[in-house]
């Protein structure tokens, strides 16, 4: 077996639980963020609950303050891939955004601006806009004008126009928006809020690929697929630096293979996981050896090594942790049905996978 997925497997069963706490920090201090800025009371929860299917009484309870005018709530609670920053004090005279700022400009970030379709008092957070434009760095936003149903169509479509028409002179060029109704009893335009979001911040695509139709294997899947993304994030976030990938990776990648095996009730061994490797292909684990040990070679490379030898590496790091999670999801399934796999259905979800993972970590990588 190569070097590296020797390492793999020994991160599988472990002799000692391992601590990824140290490697997880570098991509929870990372998490990409959407920044909602609005009014008390505009639906900035409800955007929370359509994107995450979380309750609203567990995203008040899970919000945590992390700026002096601001909190967080960060989804799932525990290994999360995705933060919430909103700001609170917006009516106050001395709020200066830049801690705001601050935090989203190391990140990927979209900023969500949430009004109320009936409100067209919104100097508080036009305001807070001036000063967010002023001091730069901000470049992806949305407007979501919410509660549409709370007047009639002409008194709502004149009342968005209005405030969007402020928002934009504020920032002084076209903002693309989306109207919806987010109250409990009658939700309309989630799938174009979703839609619209995802556009701004792609990271998003990856944790919203639900389909209407699929299989057991899929349906297991999208309930681990958070983790799977967590893990995903924690390589390629530790693997930004020179020497510390090359230990971080297999361990991660060992430690998701142990916890996805877990939930379908199979214990990996040394036979297991070579049936695992062979399914992707004879020579899948040389090539991906091979290239592992070129990229943290270029790491070390003066100048270029740290910059676009290390943002490659942290690309292609979390692309193939999400793709091994993908395949590993569907070997385990079928293995725990006693059901067999074929070689062509692995690589090509693999390959699927992998393009998939690359596309949103590039998007990601490029927005920073």
């Amino acid at each position: 077996m190569h070097s590296f997925f020797t390492k793999v497997l020994a991160a599988i069963n472990p002799n000692e639980n391992l601590d990824l706490k140290k490697v997880s920090q570098k991509w929870e201090q990372q998490l990409p963020t959407l920044w909602l800025l609005g009014k008390t009371g505009a639906g900035k929860s409800s955007i929370i609950q359509a994107l995450t299917n979380n309750s609203l009484v567990e995203i008040g309870n899970g919000f945590s303050p992390c700026t002096k005018t601001s909190k967080h709530y960060d989804y799932p609670l525990n290994e999360p891939i995705l933060r919430f920053l909103d700001t609170r004090g917006l009516s106050e005279i001395e709020y200066d955004p830049s801690e705001d700022i601050e935090m989203c400009q190391h990140n990927s970030h979209a900023v969500i601006i949430v009004m109320k379709a009936d409100e067209v008092e919104q100097s508080d957070v036009l305001d807070a806009l001036k000063k967010i434009k002023q001091i730069g760095g901000i470049q992806h936003l949305l407007v979501v004008h919410n509660t549409i149903f709370s007047m009639s169509d002409e008194e709502s479509t004149k009342s968005i126009r209005y405030n969007q028409h402020q928002v934009e002179n504020v920032w002084a060029s076209k903002i693309d928006f989306v109207s919806v109704n987010l109250s409990s009893e009658n939700r309309v335009g989630v799938n174009d809020l979703i839609k619209a979001i995802t556009k701004v911040l792609p990271f998003l695509s990856i944790i919203m690929d639900d389909k209407e139709h699929t299989s057991s294997e899929e349906q297991n899947f999208n309930k681990l697929r958070t983790e799977i993304i967590w893990y995903a994030g924690s390589a390629g976030a530790s693997d930004l630096l020179p020497a510390i990938g090359l230990v971080s990776v297999p361990a991660i990648q060992g430690k998701m293979l142990h916890s996805l095996a877990n939930q379908y009730g199979i214990e990996w061994n040394k036979q297991t996981f070579m049936e695992f490797l062979g399914l992707l292909g004879s020579s899948f684990a040389l090539k991906y050896s091979a290239k592992f040990a070129i990229r943290e070679l270029v790491k070390f490379v003066p100048v270029y090594g740290q910059t676009v030898g290390s943002a490659t590496a942290g690309v292609i790091s979390s692309a193939s942790t999400y793709a091994i999670g993908r395949v590993a999801c569907k070997y385990l399934y079928h293995k725990s049905k006693g059901e067999p796999v074929s070689t062509k259905e692995m690589t090509k979800l693999y390959k699927e996978a992998l393009t998939k993972g690359t596309k949103v970590a590039k998007n990601e990588a490029d927005k920073k």
